[in-house]
């Protein structure tokens, strides 16, 4: 009977003990996290302008900012062009992650040196990327151009032009992003059980049945993370689109934090930027939902 109080009471105290070590961590994410979310969703229910709070207090106006971005066609366009933009990109970063994770993996030899090679994009800052694929795709100067003109094949303004323009984004994000893919799918290929190729070697199967069957199935749960994270980042996509294009040619490259930044940011119209950024997380939930799902499976 001691023994056994002894043991429960040894085990009360971890647990006070970790309850103590994660509380402070657990309360600065709940401030972190919580109060910003309160604190937006209040005030997309209001007027608040940055420049007339100085004066006097917001006003509630109910769902009116809700009714006017649903109404705004620049925000219609901003939220079409950023689903499209990120069911393309996910799409393609996912199959060239996973090729190359799969490729990397099959190597004998060489596969550190290929490891850091694929990396560099990823590893490269946004602003970075942003500059070298602006100075290449230069209408004047930029390298693509002149190997275009070389080859007698018409050359674009590729930033400016509307029928280039969103591919030319989609491109170098794809270029810059499926490294982190790879990464995480190379991981988890590390991970799958070599008895299970052999067995199936053994039983006949070939390498898309392999595929399929054996090596789809130990890593569905990381495909699922890459395609969720991915899509997270890949909604929230400002940095690109103001440094290449801000929004244009005719917005066809505006996006949902574009919209945001030009119409609460820049215009201190806290209310309708704050109704704006709800709306976005409530479609990224919807679009989220589904990876959600097949991890839990």
């Amino acid at each position: 009977m001691m023994g056994r109080k002894k043991v429960k009471g040894a085990e009360l105290q971890t647990r006070r003990f970790s309850a103590a070590m994660i509380t402070p961590t657990v309360i600065v994410l709940a401030v972190m996290t919580a109060y910003p979310l309160i604190f937006t969703l209040v005030y997309s229910f209001t007027d608040y302008n940055l420049l007339g709070a100085l004066n006097s207090a917001p006003e509630v106006v109910g769902a009116k900012n809700y009714l006017d971005l649903l109404t705004d066609p620049y925000f219609q366009q901003s939220v079409w062009n950023t689903v499209k933009f990120t069911v393309l990109t996910v799409i393609l970063e996912m199959l060239i992650g996973f090729g190359l994770a799969l490729f990397v993996n099959s190597l004998h030899k060489g596969q550190k040196v290929m490891r850091t090679l694929l990396l560099l994009p990823y590893l490269l800052p946004t602003v970075t990327v942003a500059l070298i694929w602006r100075m290449m795709l230069s209408p004047n100067y930029g390298i693509v151009n002149q190997v275009l003109e070389a080859l007698h094949l018409p050359v674009y303004n590729w930033f400016s032009d509307i029928h280039t323009a969103f591919g030319m984004l989609v491109l170098i994000d794809v270029w810059q992003c499926a490294p982190f893919v790879f990464l995480l799918l190379y991981a988890a290929l590390q991970a799958v059980p070599q008895d299970q190729y052999e067995a199936a070697r053994m039983d006949g199967a070939g390498r898309l049945k392999i595929l399929f069957y054996v090596t789809v199935p130990n890593i569905k749960s990381s495909l699922a993370l890459c395609a969720l994270l991915r899509t997270i980042d890949s909604f929230r996509l400002f940095d690109k689109v103001n440094l290449l294009t801000g929004g244009g040619p005719a917005n066809s490259t505006a996006t949902i934090t574009q919209y945001l930044y030009n119409y609460g940011i820049k215009t201190f119209d806290f209310g309708l930027g704050s109704a704006g950024a709800i709306v976005m997380t409530v479609i990224v939930l919807i679009l989220s939902s589904f990876y959600i799902k097949r991890a839990i499976k």
